[in-house]
């Protein structure tokens, strides 16, 4: 039985959500106490409960304590069992930490599956569904990883109601060896070297709005485009409105490299400028571009655990070190998935390596 602090480190659910996607992969039990230790309103609240039973389900669990507001649980899953699962959150709770927490499981096993998913698409501390299909999912292809997203419509906070669709098929080795033993997984994914960027070639961008006059999608991409202006490459941001239960707005930001690319989007609220809408996602990729930096450090966090199932080392050159990134690199060691270096100071750009146990 592996032993995790959800105190330590960021203090969040990201512990328990990396906990919960390794132990179903590996086959691994675990005990978490202090769940989200580190917040205002500690223990599970209905996102991390709906990442509790979306494991649960696709990995058989047993499982101990999964009720709101519990600070431990116990996880003891069976085998990787693919299929077709519908999730609802119940809250505007992000869709996108609920399908990241099952998706390499599901990546591992034997047959395809498909997800539906209802609860919020675009809130903060999440990645937003374009920054998945956009960006994340573009490396998890790169990786090995077969899926399809599918946006049914957007669900902002706090109304929620959002759904979005997965279609996950068996990865890398996996594909071509569906009788391996069950409960157990072999190196799937294809190791990635981000270490060079290469040369800025563009920037594509999203400006859309929900339920919304178009004109303050036009307000934040003329901000934007104003903000980078400066910049020697072509730029292209879109504007779209996006079916949703309620209102809310957009501003994604995709700088694409030689060898990499990277993200940064920023969402509207209520009594906020369209104009600082479009700032946040313009500070944060001229940020990136000032680093050097291969990738952002949003997707280097997420990297992290489905290349700890590749064939072999990877390297990446991110934009910030952070605590989620050193948070994370501890669960995986502490399932013996895979050795991570990180050089560089917290909040400086860094360097990580990443090598499979299992590779």
């Amino acid at each position: 039985m592996i032993e995790i602090d959800g105190s330590k480190g960021e203090g969040g659910g990201q512990v328990l959500r990396s906990a919960l996607s390794l132990s179903v992969a590996t086959g691994q039990p675990f005990r978490i106490i202090r769940i989200r230790a580190g917040r205002p309103k500690p223990g599970l609240a209905a996102q991390h409960l709906a990442a509790v039973r979306a494991a649960a389900q696709v990995g058989q669990a047993e499982v101990v304590g999964a009720r709101m507001g519990s600070v431990r649980i116990v996880f003891r899953p069976q085998r990787i069992q693919p299929g077709e699962y519908r999730w609802d959150i119940g809250t505007a709770g992000s869709t996108a930490l609920v399908l990241q927490t099952v998706f390499t499981p599901l990546s591992l096993a034997q047959a395809p599956s498909q997800v539906s998913i209802t609860g919020g698409t675009h809130v903060k501390w999440s990645p937003c569904y374009q920054y998945l299909e956009w960006h994340w999912l573009s490396f998890m292809r790169r990786m090995g990883f077969d899926a399809d997203l599918n946006l049914e419509r957007a669900g902002y906070y706090p109304r929620g109601g959002g759904e979005i669709r997965a279609s996950i098929r068996p990865a890398g080795r996996q594909a071509t060896e569906p009788n391996g033993p069950p409960g157990r997984t072999s190196a799937a994914a294809t190791p990635l070297n981000l270490s060079d960027r290469g040369r800025l070639l563009q920037i594509r961008g999203l400006s859309a709005v929900s339920n919304l006059p178009e004109s303050i999608a036009e307000r934040q991409r003329r901000q934007a485009m104003s903000r980078l202006e400066g910049l020697d490459c072509p730029i292209d941001i879109l504007v779209e409105r996006m079916p949703a239960r309620g209102k809310g707005t957009l501003l994604l930001l995709l700088a694409e490299f030689e060898r990499s690319q990277a993200c940064s989007f920023g969402l509207g609220e209520l009594g906020v400028p369209a104009e600082r809408v479009a700032d946040e996602a313009a500070d944060a990729t001229l940020a990136m571009l000032d680093s050097g930096a291969a990738i952002d450090d949003h997707l280097t966090d997420q990297l992290l655990l489905p290349l700890a199932f590749a064939s072999g080392p990877s390297e990446l050159r991110t934009a910030r070190v952070t605590q989620h990134l050193l948070t994370n690199a501890q669960v995986i060691r502490a399932f013996g998935a895979a050795q991570v270096e990180i050089e560089g100071e917290l909040g400086e750009p860094g360097l990580v390596r990443v090598r499979p146990s299992m590779g």
